[in-house]
């Protein structure tokens, strides 16, 4: 069979200007598509620090526990002829139950070959059945999906992808929740992407379909006894081509919550407000994942019920009341007045459960990192085997190191880093952090906001820390009163000469989070009266308050971009604040702190344990 990569490669390299750059985005998309990462080695590629969080992602709720003779990957996901091996009389009833609904909401309709046009049959892309164990429920999911690989070439991305709420609207406006003492409603709309009808392609446009192939054949039409007459040889093999009827699901959604009088928050568009009884009701949607909020559960309530009537006709939605959620791979925890609590000891567990080395409970481990985290790798390259096991490690901390786990992040960063070519020194670095995560296995990050209106941002670069001698690391946290809303550390991507320029680049690489976190919580409804940011580098703050004006002769080589600041600082949008070194939590982000010093800033970043 030729590989993925050569069959894109032959057919994209002919393409030329903008369609050229979407199709190296599809090829890398190809490859790490989950489906294709389970065929065989040939198909996998390594992803670069730039592109670690985008995959890590693809974790959400997910249970992690997939072996291959490779090692280890994070997504138990299996090819209905795996899965049927796999899961047994649970895989037969999850395919069972995915057929029947998909014929009980007409998601396709069966077509004679004669009657398409040459084009439409040559577009027609596979119908692949996954199998997958839901991580809480225990359950086998069945999941028909589309092939979309072989699309990109007449299909752009913005017609085939939902939108996903960012991790960072969905934590500040839980903390809202949380400060405002909401009730709290999450909600699972069953079979999403298939409730909402594709309308009928205009005069001169190809229509969509699906080939349903080998053992599906069968199955369909033990079911539907009508498709028989539809089945057609193609390389000795069974198929019967179906026109898919259904669209995206986002775009139904949106027009339903805007037709019940709803606004789209403008920098999330998978957060929309309505003001219900004087009082906001907030609703988050994460695809088929939705969490609404307000001050009176009646209205939760009535929110329910229309959900169910427009989508829950043939499955009910499933709807969790209370004080603890969980959402998106997360526990969200409610119970404490004006605290959220994102608790993620299940992932944590598994990630333990998976990795090669055991510990006991005798293991101490008092840091993630020591004070070699940033020194070059030593040692030999790691083994196929051993690369695997570090690349998915790194992966799923990625995850968990931007929500509950923020303690670690730091050290991830590092490590995401050395995914490609990972030695022995790194794999020790990878051996240290879980050996504290399993010490720490029941730690969680406790937000809370002394005031909606003020944001106190700490940033800082660690000038000249890594191998190179030449690169310097940012480090940033934002906090509305208790704990670390967010958090940052990333490596500069621009030489500077001097401390004071490495502050001013560090300032630019997170102004973009601090004027949008502005921008989202006042569309919320809170103006914000007071957005700090803290420094401990009084010339860094000259030339962020003065631009070019303080810039003295080592300064003036540094792009104008890096003023930007100053621009923002006289339309009030920031304010610059001085705050001693010893009194800043930035360092946490930017080297490998140890003992008393690391205990107290994870505890400011982290809040209180249980």
């Amino acid at each position: 069979m030729k590989p993925l990569k050569d069959k894109l490669k032959s057919g994209i390299c002919t393409k030329e200007g903008s369609r050229s750059t979407k199709n190296r985005k599809a090829i890398l998309e190809a490859q790490h598509n989950l489906c294709f990462q389970q065929i065989g080695n040939e198909m996998k590629a390594d992803y670069e620090e730039h592109d670690a969080i985008l995959i890590a992602c693809c974790m959400m709720q997910i249970k992690a526990k997939f072996d291959t003779d490779k090692g280890l990957n994070f997504i138990q996901q299996y090819y209905i002829n795996q899965g049927l091996k796999k899961f047994g009389e649970d895989g037969k009833d999850a395919v069972d139950k995915e057929l029947r609904q998909m014929l009980l909401r007409d998601c396709f309709t069966p077509k004679f070959v004669k009657g398409m046009t040459v084009s439409e049959r040559k577009k027609a892309q596979s119908a692949m059945m996954l199998l997958a164990e839901k991580q809480f429920k225990k359950t086998v999911k069945g999941r028909l999906v589309y092939q979309g690989d072989g699309t990109h070439e007449w299909l752009l991305r913005e017609d085939t992808a939902s939108p996903t709420a960012l991790q960072e609207a969905i934590t500040t406006t839980c903390v809202i929740d949380a400060n405002k003492g909401r009730d709290i409603m999450t909600m699972d709309v069953p079979n999403a992407f298939i409730q909402t009808y594709m309308p009928e392609a205009k005069e001169g446009e190809d229509r969509i379909y699906m080939k349903i192939t080998c053992m599906m054949v069968q199955i369909l039409i033990d079911m539907a006894p009508e498709y028989r007459k539809y089945v057609v040889l193609e390389n000795r093999k069974q198929v019967i081509y179906v026109r898919v009827l259904r669209l995206l699901f986002y775009n139904q959604f949106q027009s339903d919550l805007e037709a019940k009088g709803f606004v789209f928050n403008p920098y999330d568009p998978c957060v929309a407000n309505k003001v219900v009884d004087e009082k906001q009701q907030t609703i988050r949607s994460h695809v088929d994942d939705l969490m609404s909020s307000h001050m009176d559960p009646k209205v939760n309530d009535e929110f329910a019920k229309w959900l169910n009537m427009r989508y829950g006709s043939i499955k009910a939605c499933t709807i969790v009341r209370g004080k603890i959620h969980r959402y998106l791979g997360m526990t969200l925890d409610f119970s404490v007045k004006g605290k959220l609590k994102i608790r993620m000891d299940n992932y944590v567990k598994n990630m333990l459960e998976d990795f090669p080395i055991k510990f006991n409970k005798d293991s101490k481990q008092e840091t993630p990192a020591g004070n070699d985290l940033l020194e070059a790798g030593k040692g030999k390259l790691l083994n196929a085997e051993y690369r695997q096991i570090f690349h998915t490690t790194v992966a799923r901390g990625l995850y968990v190191s931007k929500r509950a786990r923020l303690d670690i992040h730091p050290t991830i960063t590092i490590l995401a880093s050395r995914v490609q070519e990972p030695t022995e020194s790194d794999w020790k670095k990878c051996v240290r952090m879980m050996q504290y995560l399993f010490c720490t296995l029941l730690y969680h990050l406790t937000l809370s906001a002394e005031s909606l209106q003020v944001m106190n941002w700490m940033i800082h670069a660690s000038f000249a820390v890594h191998p190179d001698f030449k690169s310097h690391h940012t480090g940033g946290t934002l906090s509305f009163g208790g704990g670390a809303a967010q958090v940052m550390s990333k490596k500069q991507k621009l030489n500077s000469r001097s401390s004071t320029e490495a502050e001013l680049i560090a300032v630019d690489n997170v102004v973009t989070m601090i004027l949008w976190t502005k921008l989202f919580m006042e569309w919320q409804g809170y103006l914000i009266e007071k957005n700090s940011l803290y420094q401990d580098n009084k010339s860094a703050i000259l030339l962020e308050e003065n631009g070019r004006k303080s810039a003295g002769k080592r300064s003036r080589a540094i792009n104008i971009r890096y003023f930007f600041i100053t621009d923002q600082i006289e339309k009030g949008n920031v304010k610059i604040k001085y705050c001693p070194t010893d009194n800043m939590i930035w360092n946490f982000m930017t080297q490998p702190l140890q003992s008393e010093k690391f205990c107290k800033f994870r505890d400011l970043i982290l809040g209180p344990q249980d």
